[in-house]
């Protein structure tokens, strides 16, 4: 069995080398000479911020090929503290490689250590920034991120610009040719503009189609992207139906993601299993595509992505015993909503505390008991206080707490 035919066409016709990456030509250039110039380099991170799916990771990847340097790549949000990132990202930076004459290291996200800050997660990116001995690409999606602010101070930011639908259409036109695919014009160009940027949903959506030829009609007949399926049936399809062919396929028309439709199950998973032998079957399916998950994180694995929607469709539907006859109202999970009010109560103490934190090289958690009731009191002296201000950069709501 030829492997590619199972890959995701993302991955199948991920560009190899900078040559076959035609997009982009001023930011490739600055990357390369980053990594060249390297050793002269004052800044010694690179900064790629951009939509979802415009080719940043794409990027560093080929590079990394293309230069002969061993690939480091390493999600942000994998980490929980600022232990994890120096004992994983900062060892990284520091010792040499064993497969080649350099390395890259490539940390994915960082604007997702929003939830990692409060342990010293950003601070921890700058120490390894500081020390590090090869080079590093930092990605995320809008730069004026204030998560972000104090690694854009020591990279050198580059801008991705969200890619035109005409840059899309030609990409997918390249595909349809390698696939032997037929293609109305128009039928591409609207799929290009529907995916608004996005070149890796406009290849899943171009994959998804399944057809020999791709003409209006059938963009019209699917609903496509304008008319996708809603989760609330398709979690008929898993919840309600036995048979395992049909609801393997229950989440291909689905506009969420494979997390975000696992939250939904767990959400809805005992309202309609009250059998609790069914009930235990079912979330030993959720958690064993819960493994699949992480080691698609930890290893970039994605031919296990088959694996997790196979055991949230199908194996949580074969679970149960008997179809509950009940109507069940499915709802999304509340749980990230709580956490975000819970949060919200004290985020500017936490805003605060991050960023005195920054400067300290302390954790924001030991910031927010020890540190910044002190903070409280010395500001009630005006010398202070305007020192303060202009040392952690305060904002007008900051100082309003900080000051009652």
């Amino acid at each position: 069995m030829d492997k590619s035919a199972a890959l995701p066409w993302t991955l199948k016709y991920q560009p190899k080398s900078l040559k076959e990456f035609t997009l982009y030509p001023t930011q490739i250039q600055q990357m390369q000479i980053f990594v060249q110039n390297f050793k002269k380099q004052k800044k010694k991170a690179m900064l790629l911020h951009g939509p979802t799916g415009c080719g940043k990771t794409v990027a560093v990847t080929a590079l990394a090929k293309d230069s002969d340097l061993e690939l480091i790549e390493i999600n942000a949000s994998d980490f929980r503290n600022k232990e994890g990132v120096l004992s994983i990202i900062g060892t990284a930076a520091k010792q040499r490689s064993l497969f080649s004459s350099g390395k890259i290291i490539l940390v994915d996200e960082v604007d997702g250590l929003s939830g990692n800050q409060d342990r010293g997660g950003i601070g921890a990116i700058e120490e390894v920034i500081a020390q590090t001995a090869f080079p590093i690409f930092l990605t995320c999606q809008d730069a004026s991120d204030k998560k972000i602010k104090s690694l854009l101070k020591i990279s050198q930011a580059v801008a991705f610009t969200p890619l035109t639908h005409l840059e899309v259409t030609e990409i997918l036109k390249q595909i349809c040719k390698k696939e032997n695919i037929q293609y109305d014009e128009m039928a591409l160009k609207t799929l290009a503009r529907q995916a608004d940027g996005d070149l890796r949903g406009a290849i899943n959506d171009l994959q998804s189609l399944g057809r020999e030829k791709i003409t209006m009609q059938h963009l019209e007949a699917i609903g496509f992207r304008n008319k996708e399926e809603a989760i609330e049936d398709a979690l008929i399809k898993v919840f309600k139906v036995k048979d395992a062919n049909v609801a393997l396929r229950a989440f291909d028309n689905v506009q969420e993601d494979l997390d975000q439709i696992a939250m939904w199950i767990d959400e809805s998973l005992p309202k309609e299993y009250t059998d609790p032998a069914a009930l235990a079957a079912a979330y030993d399916a959720m958690s064993r595509a819960d493994v699949f998950n992480g080691r698609i994180r930890r290893w970039q694995h994605w031919g296990f992505l088959v694996y997790v929607n196979a055991l949230l469709s199908a194996g949580v539907a074969v679970a149960k015993t008997e179809r509950n006859k009940e109507q069940i109202s499915y709802q999304r999970t509340q749980r990230i909503l709580k956490i975000w009010i819970a949060k919200q109560k004290y985020a500017k103490r936490e805003g605060i505390a991050q960023k005195i934190a920054a400067k300290t090289h302390a954790s924001s958690t030991y910031c927010v008991q020890h540190v910044v009731p002190y903070v409280k009191q010395m500001f009630k002296n005006k010398t202070m206080r305007e020192q303060m201000i202009s040392e952690f950069e305060f904002d007008a709501d900051e100082i309003g707490w900080l000051g009652n």
